[in-house]
């Protein structure tokens, strides 16, 4: 398994995501500043991962405050938070995971300053242990939905990378292929930041499951001929009724996978169901910075001048899900109704 972030002796280290897969780079992280940098420059993306280094990026933040009362700490806690939860405003999972460890905080108030810092740790650590265990049991729900060797398009990444390891979309794939339930996997190259080409290719070539990557604009294509039998992706915000957020152009394939009658799954874990947010219309989409598209590798591609709109993430209508597959159990066709049976409303 590949290993994206851990915690070691009071330091996080991250794996570079923007190095690969050309170089294999660490970054240690001794201060939580460290970490909010790692988030905003995408060395760790995906919802999930992102969840874990916010967690760990709180603990780190905690272990250097100093403070002579209860409250003075926990005003610094907040500030610490609130500088994460400023980094990426999209995803439900780094929410979550601040939210997790600032209500264990303050349930832990009566003890000393030197016990909650190290229960944060400790829940951060377990965080990452646990994002583990549930996305192979993601992959053991998915995979039911495989019922012959199939051909599967993903789109961005969704592995070993994109969380604390295996993967949500991925994993479904990794169970799928360790059953013999997999033809070839087809790779969206994912622009502007080509996570497709760069970092879920190169995740298919670590574990030898036989992969195609294609550009964004071949999608159609393939499912015209009949090559794909099902796309799978992941999600970045799940809203109650079942509406999906999740990288930019995931709305295309999931109009192109109905066009054809193609099943069109998304896999995330429940901290990525959002069950405060109605519809997904109301979820913040993150804008990133012009140059992620007009470069390509520190190279300019396009004229000067040139104006640009970069959404990171679009949205997916429920009615074009064929189904979410979580760690609770896969929802087929969901609504606000289906959606309340897995997941209690204040979620």
């Amino acid at each position: 398994m590949i290993r994206t972030i851990w915690w070691k002796e009071g330091k996080v280290y991250i794996l570079d995501q923007t190095k690969l897969p050309h170089k294999e780079e660490l970054i240690e992280c001794r201060n939580y500043q460290k970490v909010v940098l790692c988030i905003e420059r995408m060395s760790i993306r995906g919802a999930p991962a992102i969840g874990i280094a916010s967690a760990m990026g709180l603990a780190l933040g905690a272990r250097s405050i100093n403070a002579r009362t209860r409250d003075e700490f926990f005003k610094k806690l907040d500030v610490i938070a609130n500088r994460f939860l400023h980094t990426r405003p999209t995803g439900a999972n780094l929410f979550w995971a601040i939210k997790k460890l600032l209500r264990l905080a303050r349930k832990s108030r009566n003890k000393s300053l030197k016990e909650i810092k190290y229960i944060l740790e400790k829940e951060s650590i377990k965080i990452l242990k646990e994002d583990i265990k549930l996305n192979k049991q993601i992959g053991k729900n998915g995979v039911k939905l495989i019922s012959k060797p199939a051909n599967i398009l993903t789109h961005c990444n969704t592995g070993s990378l994109a969380t604390g390891g295996y993967g949500t979309a991925l994993g479904v794939i990794r169970a799928a292929y360790s059953k013999g339930k997999i033809k070839k996997v087809f790779v969206d190259e994912t622009r502007p930041a080509l996570q497709g080409a760069r970092l879920t290719a190169w995740e298919l070539l670590h574990d030898k499951i036989p992969a195609i990557l294609v550009t964004d604009n071949m999608a159609g294509h393939l499912m015209q001929k009949g090559a794909i039998d099902c796309v799978i992706v992941g999600a970045d915000r799940i809203a109650a009724n079942g509406d999906v957020v999740n990288k930019i152009g995931t709305y295309t394939l999931a109009v192109l996978a109905n066009h054809h009658s193609v099943p069109f799954y998304v896999a995330a874990p429940s901290s990525t169901v959002d069950m405060r947010t109605i519809k997904g219309g109301d979820i913040v989409i993150e804008e990133r910075d012009a140059k992620e598209v007009v470069e390509l590798q520190g190279r300019r591609i396009a004229p000067k001048n040139i104006a640009v709109f970069n959404p990171a993430f679009d949205l997916t209508p429920n009615e074009l899900v064929s189904a979410i597959i979580t760690e609770r159990g896969v929802i087929r066709y969901p609504d606000r109704k289906k959606m309340e049976r897995f997941f209690n409303p204040g979620d």
